[in-house]
């Protein structure tokens, strides 16, 4: 059952729960939850996700958009391996994702610390939005979300998008 508008903890902040889907190949994240950072800089990983992870094994990395990248492992080492073969032209780009990579575990909680460094870099304030993006999921800043979307909407959505039926 997909159940929208249900409290998340303590925070006040609501989800939209529609679960992982599982297909036989991967795992396809989709959804948005709006999460509050804890003193520490950890957040809880939303049930609907966690049992998405074969093992605990995540990796974080920095997108050049601002916000922070949560792979499962396993498809982690395949974007390692793409971003490793780019020619040097692409040095920045590897430096801001490769960079920034950090290798880490979900805790006994389905809780995973977001580093000071990237927390720092990405710009994360206390509320967050944790959005499901198929094989990955962003962290975001909510106020920055917000904006990025705004400007994505006046900048319009490109030849891509116009050919999705709704």
């Amino acid at each position: 059952m997909v159940e929208f508008g249900k409290k998340v903890g303590k925070s006040g902040f609501f989800s939209r729960h529609l679960p992982s889907i599982r297909t036989e190949e991967s795992v396809v994240f989709q959804g948005t939850s709006l999460l509050t950072l804890d003193s520490r800089g950890r957040i809880g990983i939303p049930a609907r996700h966690r049992e998405a992870f074969k093992i605990s094994d995540v990796t974080l990395t920095r997108h050049p958009d601002g916000c922070v990248l949560l792979y499962p492992r396993d498809v982690w080492e395949e974007k390692k391996a793409a971003l490793t073969a780019l020619p040097y032209s692409a040095r920045v780009f590897q430096r801001i994702v490769l960079g920034s990579a950090v290798d880490l575990q979900i805790d006994g909680v389905g809780r995973i610390l977001i580093p000071s460094e990237l927390r720092t870099l990405c710009s994360l304030s206390r509320k967050v939005a944790l959005v499901g993006l198929g094989d990955h999921l962003e962290i975001w800043d909510s106020s920055r979300l917000l904006e990025q979307e705004r400007s994505g909407l006046e900048k319009g959505f490109g030849e891509a998008a116009e050919s999705f039926k709704f």
